[in-house]
């Protein structure tokens, strides 16, 4: 089922975001999720993550970039995402090759 994009603000759009971080692997682990939940109140994260369900991954980054490019980041703004992108990519203590691919793909779409 395809989502419409809606105007999320920018912390809705960062948990999306980890959202996506956490399950390229196609595994979400507690420590990832558990470290998303600690970025948003519980009702932001179960509203994001009932829509992120629904998403098909293509659509994902349609999404994101379409989001991106709604909002206007500062460097320190992209810093910091870029940080919580990596821990949650670190959470479970695994750095696979799908987190690799999508970390650089994070990379061409925030710089």
């Amino acid at each position: 089922m395809k989502n419409e994009l809606k105007k999320w603000s920018k912390p809705e759009l960062k948990i999306y975001i980890l959202l996506l971080c956490a399950k390229i692997d196609q595994e979400e682990s507690e420590e990832e999720i558990a470290l998303i939940k600690s970025k948003t109140d519980i009702e932001t994260f179960n509203n994001i993550y009932n829509e992120f369900c629904c998403d098909e991954e293509d659509g994902c980054f349609e999404k994101i970039e379409d989001a991106i490019n709604e909002h206007e980041y500062s460097p320190i703004e992209i810093h910091e995402l870029k940080k919580e992108i990596l821990a949650v990519f670190h959470a479970d203590h695994k750095f696979g090759a799908r987190e690799q691919y999508l970390e650089k793909v994070f990379d061409n779409i925030l710089y």
